[in-house]
């Protein structure tokens, strides 16, 4: 089949957060963009949002059954999986499709649907699903391709009908017995998620604690707690995958060097099985797979694509975005890379710049998570000075009524500065709480100021950041 050639002004590899660039000034370039995918981008058809509507009525489901403290009883929860499952991707798909209709309606946009590998200086090579090729090169060009779920090399695991984070929101039935390989946030969400709606989860980490990149006293927390809900086998490695007559059978080993404290850790190999098999270890950049060092675009050793905090990599008018060049890999941060990549290839006689000083996250499990800044351990590694500001739950008027007796605030500060160094809540609304202390940091507010110069409602669960700056004054005025 012969090839195709065309010339664009403006090429956009990644239809994610990328799809925001082909406005305003842009209007009278030429552009394409290219997707190998559906169109959106992970976050909007596999990823953070269709996630987060899943967690919804899992939340509801633990709330429920926590309620019984309150003095309220209800029967038990009737899980509709196929109302859950077409309630999220009956508005996710419309707005996927709807965008797709919308770039090709565009008389200077053209979309190209394949896989693409750069050939050379921008240039790129498309090769569609029916064979079709077609060469495209540009004056300007946006990487903004996204990361793929990494497949551990496990003998046996090849070819079997396993799960990753991309296919697992949209299976017709709750598995019976979900495997969930992996220890981080996705294996912390969709774990929360299926045990809630009444899978037998068992989740198999070679860590001695989940989310260990998490404050260490909020992953101990979280791991606790978590694995009240899920048969939770930490310190092991999968040696092989069986799969036969729709059954997983893991074979399972000890971690050497790994022995958390609950002693959940087996000490002889064993077997564990199951109806379905999620992999959650991991996401890799997907800066290889597009070959852009063809194109002179550096990568780094863990093979995301390297730029200035102008967003320009190695090579003349290329510049990246979002989860192909941030190990963060989080949507927020990537729709501001987005803007300042839009500002940068529009202007770049003025470019600005991108500002990762402050950037907050979440886990949205059961106890949910939110976080920013340093953690104790990062802090002590840097050979930092901080004071620990810390409130449970349960010390202030909403957490007592909530009858919580798990979640808690924390805060670091410096002592010297007054600056709020980093803040971590795990418990109820966490990620609502820890925008506050985002909010505080970005704006280069002390502990002072956020804790004093501001009158805080009574009774609200913000309170715990209050009472956790307080702590944290009062350590640094009796000198941490």
């Amino acid at each position: 089949m012969p090839n195709e050639s065309t010339h664009v002004d403006l090429l956009i590899v990644g239809t994610g957060s990328g799809n925001s660039i082909p406005a305003g000034v842009f209007d009278g370039w030429s552009i394409g963009m290219v997707e190998r995918g559906v169109f959106g981008g992970t976050c909007l058809n596999r990823g953070c949002i269709p996630s987060k509507m899943l967690v919804l009525p899992a939340h509801r489901v633990r709330e429920a059954a926590d309620a019984a403290a309150l003095g309220v009883h209800f029967d038990p929860a009737r899980i509709d999986w196929p109302a859950i499952r077409d309630r999220t991707f009956g508005r996710i798909d419309p707005i996927s499709s709807g965008g797709e209709v919308y770039r090709r309606s565009q008389s200077n946009v053209r979309l190209f649907v394949g896989d693409g590998r750069f050939t050379g200086e921008r240039a790129l090579r498309v090769t569609a699903a029916d064979g079709s090729v077609i060469d495209i090169t540009a004056d300007h060009v946006v990487l903004a391709a996204g990361a793929s779920p990494v497949i551990p090399d496990i003998p046996g695991l090849a070819g079997t009908p396993f799960h990753t984070s991309d296919t697992i929101m949209r299976v017709e039935e709750v598995p019976r017995r979900l495997l969930i390989l992996g220890g981080g946030f996705i294996a912390a969400e969709l774990g929360h998620v299926f045990s809630a709606y009444g899978s037998q989860v068992t989740v198999l980490h070679r860590g001695a604690l989940m989310l260990r990149h998490e404050d260490p006293e909020v992953s101990e927390r979280f791991t606790a707690e978590f694995g009240r809900h899920v048969d939770l086998r930490v310190g092991v490695r999968v040696d092989s995958v069986e799969h036969r007559a729709g059954e997983f059978r893991l074979h399972l080993s000890p971690v050497d060097g790994c022995s958390p404290d609950d002693g959940a850790r087996p000490s002889e190999p064993t077997v564990v099985v199951g109806d379905t098999l999620l992999v959650t270890t991991g996401r890799r950049p997907n800066g290889a797979e597009l070959g852009v060092e063809a194109a002179g675009v550096a990568l780094d050793d863990r093979g995301y694509v390297v730029t200035d905090d102008t967003l320009a990599t190695t090579a003349p008018n290329v510049w990246a975005l979002g989860d192909i060049r941030n190990p963060n890999q989080l949507k927020h941060l990537a729709n501001r890379e987005a803007r300042v990549a839009f500002h940068n290839v529009a202007h770049p006689e003025d470019p600005i710049r991108l500002d990762e000083r402050v950037v907050p996250h979440a886990v949205f499990s059961h106890p949910e998570i939110g976080s920013v800044g340093e953690t104790e351990a990062t802090l002590a590694q840097a050979g930092r000075r901080f004071v620990v500001g810390r409130r449970d739950y349960g010390d202030v008027a909403y957490g007592w009524a909530l009858e919580d007796l798990t979640g808690f605030a924390k805060v670091l500060v410096d002592p010297e500065s007054g600056r709020i160094l980093g803040g971590h809540v795990i418990g109820p609304q966490a990620a609502t709480l820890m925008q506050q202390i985002a909010q505080a940091m970005t704006f280069g507010l002390t502990a002072e100021q956020v804790a004093r110069e501001q009158i805080w409602n009574h009774p609200g669960l913000p309170e715990v950041l209050e009472n956790a700056l307080l702590d944290a004054l009062e350590a640094a005025g009796s000198g941490g």
